[in-house]
């Protein structure tokens, strides 16, 4: 008789823990398959440390298959479940589709970004769910306070060294806290201005710094960012988003290229399109992690609205602290259903505390009820993380060592770009790449731009580019020499302010007149300056018929930006017992339907371009970004991104 199989979906704080306990109680005598996007088991507590330079990515990243012995892994985004014929579909980094038969699931999906109906958030702010988000920040950061430093104008290295993080909960504190710390390390080497010197700013609409946590570790950790020079509003919030800066709740206007959105999580969408009971977004279950009427389903994590059994009529809440317990309790009781384990049993939670770490030797604790500040928290904070990580122990503590004793390496690596990283994304853990189905404003989670905008995230002055369609050529117009792409199908517009001519059509080349002294992008058939990313466009743009154009015109419009998604979610933390947001990876909450023809990675042109043009008709001119757009240098132009 064959073994069961057990299938995870998942593999956060709730997933991994799962995968982890279940190795050990089966031994063999049942099948273990853990599909998760990555590799890696995301310690998302120390993330902050990452964006400010301290550890290095790979510290936080445990690896699945070298940590959990017996558990196949299966790299893919689960986009549906078919409860009733017990298989879920997925679909694989590459494109590729495939199904697991299960007879136990487990659902551990964690949670999204939380995004909230305000003006321009969606197109400017970037969340922190993920190494991506954090890599980003770190990349942005830098840039913009050596930018800054190198700045003629004092507005305008004001606005550079001008960081806003929406959300004072354990991200967003934690986030502030470093993040003041590694701009001032910057400054010394890097001297602004006389009297200048970066600004972070810490918004929230609560009362209260930290309002999850204890009265005196909030005052706490209020004291220390006051201290450090962050500028701490409570009771305020961002009422608009621009290219510019924020509009507060409070009327106050903020000249900035830096927003940081760490309001919330929600859980992810996947859970949604079963149509089983929901409370808030997470599915229903019962103490034992069982969903109700499918003895074969079980849910925890972000995911679960597991009840609270210390507190009747309520759940418990979406934090690290309860996915990590949750997974232990649920893997005992899949085993105890299989009849390979011992007895189930109800999920009871008792609250360690919490830990919130300010930098340096600074922070906020109470382990077991015990409040603490300073050098003491700090080194009870650092304790408590080396003790929950799975792996990585001696690489962390390393680093930490480094760190106190070297200067920090504030350098741009350009690994991530701010469109890879969309603050309206169902996957908030994988960077967004050319060729996916969902990269991009046409794709589902990539299109945080909306109508009129080639730039998901951010168009500002300084910022990084909107990537094109595969099979595009870029436009040069940000004032930093940075790329932003144009619709799909077409070309940029060269005529922007800057002097930058249109480019020529092929056999020609293009001129180029950017800030840096960028050199021309070649067209087909010449050599590119752009490397592997050149090639990929000259080989798209060589198959498209255009119609010839005088060298130095600009081009025009033709094709509509495409429509924003819904909104899907911010990241939520905490620590002992509470670290942060269990969310950890996550499961798409796409669907395809039926039949359907799997997505590819390919760079080039989509395979059905669509109905094909009437006959003699002349060819389609190429397509610009719809304008116009708000720029920082001059007047707004049509096309400029």
């Amino acid at each position: 008789m064959s073994r069961p199989r057990i299938v995870i979906v998942g593999a956060g704080f709730a997933g991994y823990r799962t995968a982890r306990t279940l190795s050990r109680l089966t031994r063999h005598q049942a099948d273990i398959v853990l599909l998760n996007p990555t590799d890696y088991f995301l310690y998302l507590p120390l993330l902050p440390q990452v964006a400010a330079g301290i550890l290095e990515p790979r510290r936080v990243s445990v690896s699945l298959s070298g940590t959990l012995p017996r558990v196949r892994l299966v790299l893919g985004e689960a986009d549906g479940i078919d409860l009733d014929g017990r298989t879920v579909h997925y679909t694989d980094p590459e494109g590729g589709e495939g199904t697991l038969r299960y007879d136990r699931l487990v659902l551990a999906a964690g949670s999204v970004n939380k995004l909230l109906p305000i003006p321009g958030v969606a197109e400017h702010a970037h969340g922190f769910r993920g190494l991506p988000e954090a890599l980003y920040l770190r990349d942005h950061v830098t840039r913009q306070v050596e930018l800054a430093a190198a700045a003629d104008d004092r507005a305008e290295c004001a606005a550079r060294c001008t960081f806003v993080v929406v959300g004072a909960g354990y991200t967003g504190t934690e986030v502030a806290a470093h993040g003041q710390m590694y701009t001032d390390a910057q400054v010394r080497r890097h001297p602004m201005r006389t009297g200048m010197r970066p600004r972070w700013m810490l918004l929230d609409v609560a009362e209260r710094v930290l309002p999850e946590m204890d009265e005196r570790l909030s005052r706490t950790a209020e004291r220390v960012l006051r201290q450090r020079g962050v500028d701490v509003r409570m009771g305020t919030s961002v009422k608009e988003a621009t290219h510019d800066g924020v509009l507060l709740t409070d009327g106050t206007t903020v000249d900035t290229r830096t927003l940081v959105w760490c309001v919330g999580v929600r859980p992810d969408p996947l859970v949604e399109s079963l149509g089983l009971p929901m409370e808030r977004g997470r599915l229903l279950v019962d103490p034992y992690l069982q969903v109700p009427g499918r003895p074969e389903l079980f849910a925890c994590g972000d995911v679960a609205a597991v009840p609270d059994l210390t507190k009747p009529g309520q759940y418990t809440p979406m934090t690290a602290q309860h996915a990590w317990r949750h997974g232990k309790v649920c893997a005992e009781n899949v085993a105890a259903s299989l009849g390979i384990g011992g007895q189930r049993r109800a999920y009871r939670h008792r609250d360690m505390g919490f830990v919130v770490d300010l930098g340096g030797a600074k922070a906020a604790a109470n382990p077991l009820g015990v409040p603490m500040s300073g050098p003491a928290a700090g080194a009870v904070t650092r304790g408590y993380h080396l003790a929950a990580m799975p792996g990585n122990r001696v690489r962390v503590a390393a680093d930490w060592l480094l760190d106190a004793v070297l200067p920090r390496q504030a350098v741009q690596l350009g690994l991530v770009r701010s469109w890879s990283v969309p603050l309206e994304s169902a996957s908030p853990e994988v960077a967004r790449v050319p060729g996916r189905p969902d990269a991009g404003p046409a794709g589902s989670a990539g299109s945080a731009g909306g109508p009129g905008r080639t730039e998901p995230a951010e168009g500002r002055q300084g910022g990084e580019p909107a990537k094109a369609r595969p099979g595009e050529e870029p436009a040069k117009s940000q004032p930093d020499g940075e790329s932003a792409k144009s619709q799909p199908g077409g070309e940029p517009a060269k005529g922007q302010p800057g002097g930058e001519p249109a480019e020529s059509r092929p056999g020609g080349e293009p001129a180029k007149a950017q800030p840096g002294g960028e050199p021309a992008r070649k067209h087909p058939g010449r050599p590119g300056a752009d490397g592997a990313s050149g090639k990929r466009h000259r080989t798209s743009e060589s198959a498209r018929p255009r119609p010839a154009h005088a060298p130095g015109t600009s081009r025009k419009a033709a094709e509509p930006s495409a429509a924003p998604k819904p909104s899907t979610g911010a990241r939520r933390s905490e620590a002992p017992g509470g670290t942060r947001s269990s969310g950890g990876t996550r499961s798409s909450g796409r669907t395809r339907s039926p039949g359907a023809p799997a997505p590819t990675r390919s760079a080039g042109p989509p395979a059905d371009p669509g109905p094909e043009p009437p006959p003699n008709q002349p060819p389609p001119g190429p397509d610009i970004a719809p304008g116009p757009v708000k720029r920082t240098d001059g007047p707004a132009v049509e096309g400029d991104s």
